[in-house]
């Protein structure tokens, strides 16, 4: 086990101009390194007729709005994928149909299958979106679209029975890059975040272990990897979910890590506790209680500001915030990688 110092310095993000991010200053009174947003949830379980949750979600900037995909639940409890838009990140408009994929290859997955726990990657021109998809069993389901509004829907990228499919926002030395975690077919009691490599988005390999669970207590049961890494001067800073097993069930709640900009898979810092955990009333209670799970990050390079996206217990979508030079400052200053 290896523990940092307190280490100061200037860290940036890697990117574009987001002048219109949903934001919040920390509120005079806070010392925690995210903040909540006080209108949370900004979609509560009920966003329309028939839907009893939506949560879990994605979120990307698209032609100066926003658009999402989100997980929601029908009275049926089955999940599937929807499409969002808003104007301002926080006031939603959610379409009735749940998204319609094309099918390139007819064997590629069941269009009535459940779909759940979303991310969204731009690269280069296109959106990709990876899902946990029902292939008997849960797999990483892959789509792909430029305009929201035809979806085609590619290869699943692994065998069942696998995980929180979070691709990079770019290639590395050619190839295309995703996290997974390999798990069970049920309420997975266990799991690591790995990383595999992919030259056209079809065959996947070179799997490395980044980061195991264990180690402190907030995280010891499972892990797995949360919004698209965002580049920055220092590396990939990715978000997580961390779970612990309690005697009343499981505790799902945030935390951080920095990866090498070339090799990924290399672990830099990673925070020794967690950095937003259930307090709210909405976190706590719902149809999965005491649940904080991060599924989407924007961020607007020039300020540094980064608004995260989280579901809260498997019932609504909410928002938290930090700032780029506070995150990593806090990271160098508390962490642990095992």
């Amino acid at each position: 086990m290896q523990e940092s110092g307190n280490l100061k310095h200037k860290g940036a993000i890697i990117g574009d101009a987001l002048p219109n991010i949903p934001w919040e200053k920390k509120p005079d009174e806070c010392r925690d390194i995210v903040w909540r947003f006080s209108g949370n949830p900004v979609l509560d379980r009920n966003p329309m007729p028939g839907i009893q949750g939506i949560y879990n979600s994605a979120v990307v900037p698209f032609q100066d709005e926003f658009v999402g995909v989100f997980r929601t639940e029908s009275k049926s409890r089955m999940p599937f994928l929807h499409l969002g838009k808003s104007r301002d990140g926080v006031h939603w408009e959610i379409e009735e149909q749940k998204i319609d994929f094309i099918y390139d290859e007819s064997d590629v997955g069941d269009p009535s299958a459940y779909a759940y726990d979303p991310r969204l990657c731009k690269i280069d021109d296109e959106f990709f979106i990876t899902w946990c998809s029902g292939h008997n069993g849960p797999t990483i389901g892959v789509a792909k679209t430029k305009d929201f509004k035809k979806f085609i829907r590619l290869e699943n990228a692994f065998l069942p029975f696998n995980r929180n499919g979070v691709l990079f926002p770019e290639k590395i030395n050619g190839n295309y890059f995703m996290f997974s975690r390999p798990s069970d077919d049920g309420h997975t009691p266990f799991g690591d975040i790995y990383l595999s490599q992919s030259p056209d988005m079809v065959y996947w390999g070179k799997h490395r272990l980044v980061m195991k669970s264990g180690g402190q207590w907030w995280q010891r049961t499972k892990i797995g990897a949360g919004p698209i890494p965002i580049e920055t001067t220092e590396g990939w800073l990715l978000f997580y979910h961390g779970v612990m097993d309690t005697c009343n069930g499981f505790v799902y709640s945030m935390g951080a890590a920095l990866l090498d900009i070339d090799r990924p898979w290399k672990v830099l810092y990673r925070t020794d506790r967690h950095i937003l955990t259930p307090e709210k009333d909405y976190e706590i209670s719902g149809h999965v209680p005491n649940v904080v799970f991060p599924c989407a990050a924007l961020c607007d390079a020039p300020s540094g500001r980064i608004a995260i996206y989280y579901g809260a217990a498997d019932t609504s979508t909410c928002l938290a915030f930090t700032a780029i030079d506070e995150i990593l400052d806090f990271l160098k200053a508390h962490s642990q990688v095992f």
